[in-house]
């Protein structure tokens, strides 16, 4: 069995590796573990209104800093899962998160996605969007929702 673990650094997400380790048979079982980097952030008005060439240096160290960060995020989730007795590797993507893990899965053809919930709801849901419903609404295998503690 082919599961993709798409994580980012919420309580929805921990709660998402512990459910696989939890859930799935270790035998037969590989996990990709997969962190999409939303690029660009939301940048702070200093850097918004500093003229291109002047911000391009603190921009890149931003980007730099996210990449680092999500490496380390990744190796402790497929070390974690290794621990636990499954077959893991992990892949990092840029871009917009329900598009990435998409696409991954495309590529990838797991047999189930599973995602963290943030559980946001109301206007926060409306403004800020949910990846885990765009997935569960686009993506062509089963998906697995698991809300954070």
């Amino acid at each position: 069995m082919r599961v993709l673990l798409a994580i980012d650094d919420s309580a929805g997400s921990h709660a998402a590796v512990n459910a696989v380790i939890a859930q799935f048979r270790r035998d037969g079982t590989e996990v990709r573990v997969l962190n999409a980097i939303e690029w660009p952030p939301e940048l702070s008005a200093s850097l918004v209104f500093t003229p291109g060439a002047i911000s391009a240096g603190p921009v890149m160290d931003l980007r730099e800093e996210a990449r680092g960060q999500s490496q380390e995020r990744l190796a402790r989730a497929a070390q974690q899962l290794r621990a636990a007795g499954f077959s893991a590797s992990y892949e990092m993507r840029e871009g917009d998160a329900g598009h990435v893990i998409l696409e991954c899965a495309a590529d990838w053809r797991p047999d189930v996605i599973v995602v963290g919930s943030h559980g946001r709801t109301g206007l926060d849901r409306v403004l800020l969007g949910s990846v885990s419903e765009h997935v569960v609404r686009h993506a062509a295998c089963s998906v697995a929702v698991i809300r954070g503690v």
